[in-house]
């Protein structure tokens, strides 16, 4: 099969379309046909060498939607099923980004009834990240939460999400961008500073730091989205950083959302397997709204 890989740290140039054997699903596992498999800002951080690796040859891609074709024993999927799921951790010698790939059978979850596998394939990693990072905020209904980078992939489920668990919810992002988080439901809006002190907590998605840690009042919580990059507590303010877990059945219950027209699958472009390089080149160009799809 081809799989899209790193044998080497650098640029977009370093991506490598190569053959390689079909993997075999083991026990626990399940084997799934890839149709589409997003492309993510933690790919470029493999392929840089963020993660180390050095010397190792590294699969790309966290995200995937297709078909199970084979089955580990204690396995609760079958052939022929229609799933999406994370193929979770950095360092892997094969990817999402392939003709197949082999992930937990906890890993996986039915795929949408009402999307594409293109559209599908850009829910898990970062629905994922948004939920599990609203999990480690802990607020209430009622209270306000600021999302940075609301017009990106994380942030834009964050703000659905957190609407729906009814947090009033200010928008940071690009100008251009404001008619875009509006639709997903932020009742307020900026493109600069926010007031010191004025929201409950933030999600940082934009990775802002102390300048996104300073808009929380005394006592707030603040989540990142790189783990061990979130800035030192001040005032009583609770700082982390999401380090995303694959979990079938809450991706399960995204898949639900999605269906029922509550979180937006944005697909900016498609890509072919063999032309991974390029997509990691438009990636790097930066801002993509929605996710560029691979497909095999």
């Amino acid at each position: 099969m081809r799989a899209a890989v790193v044998t080497a740290f650098g640029g977009p140039e370093a991506v490598e379309v190569v053959e390689t054997e079909v993997p075999e699903p083991g026990a626990g596992q399940v084997r799934i046909k890839v149709a589409a498999a997003a492309l993510n800002p933690v790919d470029a951080a493999v392929r840089s060498g963020v993660f180390g690796g050095a010397g190792e040859r590294l699969g790309l891609g966290w995200d995937v939607a297709g078909t199970v074709d084979a089955v580990g024993a204690g396995a609760v999927w079958h052939v022929g099923d229609e799933v999406v799921a994370l193929s979770h951790g950095a360092v892997k010698p094969l990817g999402a980004h392939a003709e197949y790939v082999v992930v937990p059978a906890d890993a996986v979850a039915g795929a949408p009834a009402t999307a594409d596998a293109v559209h599908a394939a850009t829910l898990p990693l970062n629905a994922l990240t948004a939920a599990q990072a609203l999990d480690l905020l802990g607020l209430e209904r009622g209270q306000s939460l600021l999302v940075t980078g609301a017009a990106g992939a994380v942030g834009g489920f964050a703000v659905q999400l957190a609407v729906r668990a009814g947090l009033v919810v200010t928008a940071l992002a690009r100008e251009e961008d404001e008619e875009l988080v509006r639709s997903l439901g932020a009742a307020r809006f900026t493109s600069g500073a926010v007031e010191p002190g004025g929201v409950d907590g933030v999600l940082d998605a934009a990775v802002l730091g102390e300048a996104a840690l300073g808009s929380v009042r005394d006592g707030g919580a603040y989540v990142g989205v790189i783990p061990q990059a979130a800035p030192s507590p001040v005032r009583g303010v609770r700082t982390t950083a999401v380090e995303v877990s694959a979990d079938g059945a809450r991706l399960a219950e995204l898949v639900r959302l999605a269906d029922e027209g509550m979180l937006t699958l944005r697909v900016a472009e498609t890509y072919a397997l063999d032309d991974a390089a390029k997509a990691h080149a438009r990636l790097a160009e930066g801002g993509v709204r929605g996710r560029l799809v691979l497909i095999p």
